[in-house]
């Protein structure tokens, strides 16, 4: 069953299209995310999820807005955002060499079919490796302290996590609940405002480096700003600066692009500066 499917768990009675059982109590073992769980997190399994509507549409996955909640107990409910991969049939994006150059896949069997591009199985293999990719990588930058969603829990190729908002959304303020935080391409912020959201962004490239990784596709429109915080997002194509031929060329790429941001909102960043800071705390 893909995670796009209506989950029926045995002896649960079915539900409308649109509404699932949580699939929390179902899912494999090391598929949630790291503890301690966050106070928002639902885990009772008599929690239902629910389709609210498409976030984004992307070429190899879609992010939905899924509500999850316990009936009857209206401050038991949470929003969540469902990244699902479509499946290697269905994608778009299919030139993923630089992204992927330098990874492994555990078994030798698999990394031979995935290796092999005329290989169903292999095919199969790299499609489901994405959502896997993105959700360990959510895990081990969140428990690092880099600012990303919390990764709630994996489900095939079907990722949950945080869903983040504008800091003002709520039910009194002007901002509908379920409004996505914009990002940082659209924010207009003030000099002091500008260089704190620089201090984040540059401390979220160290965390990411001693991590030995590079964003890869690190851009603002890969931040969200919830506020006065940055949020970094889609991190499925991390490159390893260790194992990857291309990792040093998209850090310095990563930087440049955040280092022509700011300078072009009054806060001049030497892009190469930067790079050599961030490079540094990979050793």
């Amino acid at each position: 069953m893909s995670a796009t499917d209506t989950f029926a768990a045995p002896d649960l009675p079915a539900l409308d299209n649109d509404v699932r059982w949580s699939t929390w109590p179902f899912i494999a073992k090391g598929s949630r995310g790291p503890k301690p769980y966050p106070d928002w997190l639902i885990t009772e399994s008599a929690a239902l999820d629910t389709e609210l509507g498409i976030l984004k549409t992307g070429k190899e996955a879609d992010v939905h807005l899924l509500e999850r909640a316990v009936p009857g107990d209206p401050t038991r409910r949470s929003l969540l955002a469902a990244k699902r991969y479509r499946d290697h049939k269905h994608r778009q994006f299919t030139r993923d060499g630089s992204y992927t150059a330098g990874r492994r896949l555990r078994k030798s069997r698999d990394q031979r079919a995935a290796d092999s591009r005329r290989s169903e199985y292999g095919r199969g293999l790299r499609a489901a490796s994405w959502a896997f990719t993105e959700f360990d990588a959510l895990c081990r930058l969140y428990e690092a302290g880099a600012p990303v969603p919390y990764p709630v829990q994996l489900d095939d190729t079907e990722v949950l996590m945080e869903f983040i908002q504008p800091a003002d959304a709520d039910s009194t303020s002007e901002v509908s609940e379920g409004t996505a935080a914009p990002r940082l391409a659209q924010a207009r912020p003030s000099s002091e405002l500008l260089a704190t959201y620089f201090e984040q962004l540059r401390e979220a490239m160290g965390v990411f480096a001693r991590l030995g990784w590079a964003h890869f596709h690190l851009s603002p429109y890969k931040v969200l700003k919830p506020g006065e915080r940055l949020v970094i997002i889609d991190v499925p194509q991390v490159v390893d600066l260790a194992s990857s031929p291309f990792a040093v060329e998209f850090l310095h790429r990563d930087c440049l692009n955040m280092s022509t941001w700011f300078t072009a909102h009054g806060l001049p960043v030497d892009p190469d500066e930067l790079f050599a800071e961030v490079y540094a705390q990979a050793f």
